[in-house]
């Protein structure tokens, strides 16, 4: 073979016979003929699942695993909540929570009760959210960003029911930018404040306090009467605190 078929055959211009048109064609050499197919260039794409990587398929790629990076944190989320709750954490030899989250999850309490605080307010305000078993009709119901679901918090604590109906529905209906929705939401709550009585809203105030005290000391009854921890006496003038401060507010 002449030097200039060498360097044909080296860029692949010269047909030496060896790859007929009745040769067998590799699933490389098909998807790279494919006007609509597109081709990880990356060595670490063998790691990857098989997929078609067709336009379409990729694109279905993409909506998965954008819907799993939304999910993560949720998934994370709803198991600390869990340890939280039953202080499962004891079991590990651990005193503290928040000694278990720097050890084993490498995130500070500050951190872990946020992602707590978060999947408490979607099992109570928007538990659909957090449905497993959704339809594909309901694909577009994925659990939101973080950052979304701690503006809906905001707009939640701050606003009525009204207003708090708009900016869910900016994020989660209409796709608003995030950025827009939290300056929208920062007006909103000036705008409130400039309207509030503020004799009212101390009193308000005071009763979310009230309330968020006769938590605390249901929650620490159940400790006492299920971890035994304390003499039942102190529980049963636990219970009759708690009767007195309710008698209060109603």
């Amino acid at each position: 073979m002449s030097e200039k078929d060498k360097n044909q055959v080296a860029s692949g211009s010269l047909n030496t016979g060896k790859n007929s048109t009745n040769s067998p064609r590799s699933a490389t050499d098909m998807a790279a003929s494919r006007p609509e197919v597109y081709q990880l260039k990356d060595d670490r794409t063998n790691n990857l699942p098989d997929i078609d990587l067709d336009a379409d398929a990729v694109r279905v790629q993409v909506a998965k695993a954008t819907r799993d990076f939304k999910n993560s944190w949720k998934n994370l989320a709803q198991v600390l909540h869990v340890v939280w709750k039953e202080k499962l954490y004891r079991n590990w030899g651990y005193e503290k929570f928040d000694q278990f989250t720097e050890k084993e999850v490498h995130v500070r309490k500050h951190t872990a009760m946020k992602l707590i605080r978060s999947y408490a307010f979607l099992e109570k305000e928007e538990p659909l959210y957090l449905q497993d078993s959704r339809t594909e009709d309901e694909s577009d119901k994925a659990t939101p960003s973080f950052d979304v679901v701690n503006t809906l918090q905001r707009a939640r604590k701050t606003l009525g029911d009204d207003d708090y109906r708009k900016v869910k529905s900016d994020l989660l209906d209409r796709g608003k930018h995030l950025g827009e929705v939290k300056k929208d939401l920062t007006q909103m709550i000036m705008q409130r404040r400039k309207d509030v009585d503020p004799e009212k809203e101390r009193t308000r105030s005071s009763r979310v306090a009230i309330m968020r005290f006769i938590s605390d000391l249901k929650k620490f009854k159940r400790e006492i009467e299920t971890l035994f921890i304390l003499p039942d006496i102190i529980a049963n003038d636990i219970d009759k605190l708690i009767n007195k401060v309710e008698g209060y507010i109603s």
